[in-house]
């Protein structure tokens, strides 16, 4: 009998491993609470109506339906059976195994205020992105038909609560929104008039990048409008607003709109995975393995991804879709090999660069040793974000919809979906909370 490897999570991580697999003699059990594969890096294009929800995300059993020795299954698991191999699902079943590889990625962090996440959507799912742009457009509808100039800024005021590269692109995105989409849909309102706020709570923008592109980041949202703050920390958030601390003083913004950005949470799966071999987590949830991704004292169990927590020269490696891709490639290797009794290297990381768009021939990119920014990084990311996408279709879609929205300054899914209330309702963000 072939071996069985189940994989949980059909994300960059699960994907990738088990494309690697498609010569392999194995049978590959793919298992996932959605149908479909999602491009996260682009979800805030949806969130902002650049793309549609079927642009960025493909079947899975579509894409793997040529691959012979996979099979897909739609469920969701809620324990593991580890001494007897197996995956426990929802609805009873019982997935049995030789290898199982753990992806399934990461969900928002709220730092301690759950609460917080009904009024400042994160952005994950296809869902929180719909629900991020029916926010959005609403609050232009809103704002039209408010006849209270203070009630109109509030409307007209847009608070990403982190700096990251979600953050930086959610936020220029708003801006191109506010002073060149919208410019000519509204009579009562000008929509370029909307305050754009992104709070940072380190020293900079885009933590993570060098100093340099980070502070041309920040100069580029400021030419879109956008209203930076860093160092400071959000310490409140309600339907009317936020509450920023930023050293020892505290200020008010009013805003009916707050999205977030800040943090993420390990996928639930990751602690009781972590219950039931007594392998140690970080702060945020992730597992930590071995060198070869494995659980220490359980080789037969890889964790790969975002759900996954490895040090590589002294520092953890990020939870990026690139670490993620190379960890389903990895895996799929390491199974292989262990099939034939070969020796496996430890995991290494290699860091491709990194590229974050703030909006129309604006971007930065660090690329190897080089670190630029403008039109030629924008150009950069958007070749590698069509490179990656996955399905032709998809990518030929996607390429003929930006190329129509940058010459014509147009966002074609600017639809307001989901249910909401009537047109006399003034509807604030928690209203829409929990609506799909």
């Amino acid at each position: 009998m072939a071996h069985r490897v189940v994989i949980i999570g059909g994300g960059f991580g699960g994907l990738y491993a088990v494309q690697a697999m498609k010569r392999a003699d194995v049978e590959v059990t793919v298992i996932d609470r959605r149908n479909f594969h999602l491009f996260q890096p682009l979800l805030y294009q949806v969130a902002t109506g650049a793309l549609s929800p079927g642009e960025i995300a493909s079947p899975l059993r579509y894409v793997l339906n040529r691959q012979k020795n996979a099979r897909v299954l739609l469920g969701e698991v809620v324990d593991f059976n580890i001494a007897g191999h197996e995956v426990l699902m929802k609805d009873g079943d019982r997935v049995p195994y030789d290898t199982l590889v753990v992806a399934t990625g990461s969900t928002h962090a709220y730092f301690g205020h759950p609460e917080w996440s009904k009024l400042a959507p994160g952005l994950k799912t296809i869902e929180d992105a719909t629900e991020i742009r029916t926010r959005v457009l609403l609050a232009f509808e809103r704002a039209e038909k408010e006849t209270d100039p203070e009630e109109r800024r509030a409307n007209l005021a847009f608070i990403v609560v982190g700096g990251g590269p979600t953050g930086v692109e959610l936020a220029g995105a708003l801006g191109e929104i506010s002073r060149d989409t919208l410019r000519k849909d509204f009579r009562s309102i000008n929509p370029a008039e909307a305050n754009i706020f992104l709070i940072e709570g380190s020293g900079r923008l885009l933590p993570p990048y060098p100093e340099k592109l980070s502070h041309a980041a920040e100069k580029a949202l400021i030419g879109l409008g956008v209203q930076t703050r860093v160092g400071a920390m959000v310490t409140q958030i309600d339907a009317e607003g936020v509450t920023v601390k930023a050293g020892d003083s505290e200020t008010r913004i009013k805003s009916k709109t707050v999205l977030w950005a800040a943090g993420v949470q390990a996928s639930p799966l990751g602690k009781l995975l972590a219950e039931r071999t007594g392998v140690a987590t970080d702060r945020v949830g992730r597992v930590k393995v071995a060198p070869d991704l494995s659980i220490p004292g359980h080789p037969e169990v890889l964790v790969i991804g975002d759900l996954a927590y490895l040090e590589q020269d002294g520092k953890p490696v990020p939870g990026v879709a690139p670490t993620a891709m190379q960890m389903g490639r990895y895996a799929a290797d390491l199974i292989g090999k262990r099939q034939r009794a070969e020796a496996v290297k430890p995991f290494r990381y290699w860091n491709k660069g990194s590229v974050a768009t703030i909006g129309r021939n604006r971007a930065v990119a660090e690329i190897g040793p080089f670190q630029f920014s403008g039109h030629l990084a924008w150009l950069t990311w958007l070749f590698i974000h069509l490179l990656y996408i996955v399905g032709f279709e998809n990518r030929i879609q996607i390429a003929f919809q930006w190329a129509y929205d940058y010459f014509t300054f147009n966002r074609g899914a600017r639809l307001i979906t989901g249910e909401w209330a009537s047109a006399d309702e003034a509807l604030g963000p928690a209203s829409l909370s929990g609506r799909r």
